[in-house]
């Protein structure tokens, strides 16, 4: 299996430089240090299109623009406490887009915004804060006469 480098915008230019100067496909590929197929088949495309920029990249498109992506993110951090089912229910109101609560949780995710759960402890009863608070005093004064 061979590793697959992809050329860029300004190394196509440059072979296609060369090779319009007069070079051939052979020695331009031979000092890019690229196959002489990749060569051939850029020149060919060349030669064609009248363009030497690559294909754009295949993949899904995004449900949301990046200003759109902005305010899921913006009105999560109005209220913390809005689910991302209730950020893609305002949403919705606010642009008239259906966006599904998975792809809410990623633009919030990409924002910096995680959902965490609360620590589940036992709450403190108010005899359980005046015993702290005792004990935290007791301790103060004896760390404080040490010194």
């Amino acid at each position: 299996m061979s590793a697959r480098h992809h050329i860029d915008d300004f190394m196509r230019g440059r072979i296609i430089g060369k090779i319009e100067e007069g070079r051939k496909i052979t020695d331009v590929a031979r000092e890019f240090d690229i196959a002489h197929s990749v060569v051939s088949r850029l020149w060919k495309s060349f030669k064609t299109t009248g363009m030497c920029s690559g294909r754009p990249g295949g993949g899904r498109v995004r449900s949301t623009t990046p200003a759109e992506d902005r305010y899921i993110v913006l009105s999560a951090k109005r209220n913390r406490r809005t689910t991302a089912q209730q950020v893609a229910n305002q949403f919705l109101a606010a642009s008239g887009k259906q966006i599904s609560r998975k792809t809410i949780a990623r633009r919030l995710r990409g924002g910096g915004l995680y959902a965490r759960r609360p620590v589940v402890c036992v709450p403190l009863t108010r005899q359980h804060r005046t015993a702290r608070l005792q004990w935290c005093r007791e301790h103060h004064v004896m760390l404080h006469s040490n010194l």
